[in-house]
């Protein structure tokens, strides 16, 4: 009989021992998301990132979904949870830039965000946050009732 070769899946996880800091605040996550964000494109080109937390809203770390062009970037949403899943996450924030240093939400930001919280809450994953930064200023989602 003929088995067809197929790859093999391996999961595994290995967190950093290091000092995790506490995100408590949409203030804390704008600081922390900031640094993800190189001070010469925050202005030039839009970059869409997700904080991972524990339990203890602990960052377990921070990935670059995706970086796009002047006026927008695409998000995909498998992508962003398959990273929630592999490093155990139970929240989530979500963070993108505004090159045009407008900090109010388009309606795809609102649509964008509302769909990522409705496939996390399915893995029981709760989305904390979205922060829409720029070089001085932030727009928090959670701080103005649109999550």
């Amino acid at each position: 009989m003929y088995l067809p070769k197929v790859a093999e899946i391996k999961v595994s996880y290995q967190p950093n021992k290091a000092d995790k800091p506490v995100i408590a605040t949409s203030l804390n996550a704008y600081h922390f998301f900031k640094g993800f964000y190189m001070g010469e494109t925050i202005c030039m080109q839009e970059q869409f990132s997700v904080m991972y937390l524990n339990r203890a809203n602990k960052v377990l770390g921070v990935y670059v979904i995706s970086k796009g062009g002047i006026t927008g970037t695409v998000v995909d949403i498998r992508l962003t949870l398959a990273v929630a899943l592999k490093t155990l996450a139970t929240s989530i924030l979500l963070c993108h830039n505004h090159p045009s240093g407008n900090l109010k939400p388009s309606q795809a930001d609102k649509d964008l965000s509302m769909r990522i919280k409705e496939a996390a809450a399915l893995m029981d994953i709760k989305v904390m946050d979205h922060i829409i930064l720029t070089q001085d200023s932030y727009f928090s989602f959670a701080d103005e009732g649109l999550l």
